[in-house]
């Protein structure tokens, strides 16, 4: 299938491997951003294929993990009330919030379902004029656009019982968060193709100047990733700091402008937190005022929520990068995909995930 078996040849895979070996001298420690990346890399074993000297760091590029307790909890809140039904894709139903998730919230009767799109959640809103229904929007740039467009197109209709739960967040000001902590061991970054694919690279080369880091954008098949991973070391070597496009298939420099427009219309910047790693200024969106009809927070009023963390779950650190999954001691134990302590054992992109499907065996024995 094409842009799937041609990026998975292990002929290439093996040639680019030795290309990067061949190109390594020296140690280098490199953060792939995205989660659906660090899934591709523990899948398909690509780190253990790598020389000893180059470490793959898993950076923060998963929504579902980042995505604040707080937020879960004023989710919670929010679909527990009579009248409302709440949408949300499925990934979310399972993040534990302070003492429970949306799945028990269902379960004690509240109206929860599951859509595919935003879309569908305005659908439900137009069929059922008598209830709220609320979508939960969550992700990076690459989910925002049909977010945008779905609150646009409820204002256009005057469907008034439909509102937006919003946690976006923003790769950019997270590398610099990421780069700018004492506690940084990152010297390059795979930057996420599908985030690019909308709002290009314009925002990358300034970041790479200040940082002096490389930042390549690569896909999520194998191939993808090891080229990115060699570009990446071979700048390292070089001494040299810039942006590289590796996934021209899917990325172009100017990204998808009518998205941008889009966005730039129903959104503003605002600072966010996120789970684990606390607040970063301008990191993330909420709606306009132009839209602030439409946000659920306001309609609701659950914004002064505020919650701690489990104090077992190190889901902050693995989200940093400066522990690996296993590490944590909950790992395996009392934190499962079946009862987890943090979301980055829940997402299909979250690291503890990855660890425990793809290596759970060779590393909670071994504990």
């Amino acid at each position: 299938m094409k842009y799937l078996d041609e990026f998975s040849d292990p002929d290439v895979a093996k040639k680019l491997i030795d290309r990067i070996h061949a190109a390594t001298t020296q140690k280098w420690a490199l953060m792939e951003v995205c989660g659906g990346q660090t899934h591709s890399i523990i899948r398909h074993g690509i780190d253990q294929l790598l020389p000893d000297s180059v470490e793959m760091i898993h950076g923060p590029g998963c929504p579902v993990c980042v995505t604040p307790l707080e937020t879960i909890d004023r989710a919670l809140a929010i679909a527990a009330r009579p009248g409302v039904i709440f949408c949300s894709f499925g990934d979310m139903l399972r993040v534990p919030g302070s003492s429970r998730d949306l799945f028990s919230v269902r379960s004690a009767g509240g109206d929860v379902r599951v859509v595919y799109s935003p879309l569908d959640a305005l659908k439900i809103a137009r069929e059922n004029p008598d209830r709220e229904v609320v979508f939960f929007g969550i992700g990076f740039e690459t989910t925002a656009p049909a977010n945008a467009m779905t609150v646009y197109q409820a204002q256009r209709l005057g469907v008034r019982n439909f509102s937006l739960l919003v946690s976006h967040v923003l790769v950019p000001p997270a590398i610099a968060a990421i780069m700018e902590s004492s506690t940084c061991r990152v010297q390059a970054f795979l930057a996420a193709g599908h985030v690019c694919s909308v709002m290009g690279t314009a925002e990358y080369p300034p970041l790479a100047r200040k940082y002096r880091v490389p930042i390549v954008v690569t896909g999520f098949e194998p191939l993808d990733i090891l080229e990115g991973i060699r570009r990446t070391v071979v700048q390292l070597e070089e001494g040299r700091y810039e942006v590289e496009n590796a996934y021209p298939r899917a990325v172009r420099e100017e990204g998808n402008p009518p998205a941008m427009e889009m966005l730039a219309d129903v959104f503003e910047v605002t600072d966010r937190s996120w789970r684990g790693i606390g607040a970063i200024p301008g990191s993330g969106w909420r709606l306009s005022e132009k839209y602030r009809a439409f946000d659920a927070e306001q309609r609701f009023e659950v914004t002064d929520i505020h919650t701690a963390e489990s104090s077992l779950c190190r889901s902050g650190e693995v989200l940093q990068g400066l522990i690996k999954p296993h590490l944590c001691e909950a790992f395996g134990k009392e934190c499962t995909p079946r009862n987890p302590l943090g979301a980055t054992m829940v997402s299909s992109e979250g690291a503890c995930a990855a660890y425990y499907t793809h290596r759970r065996l060779e590393l909670v024995d071994a504990k």
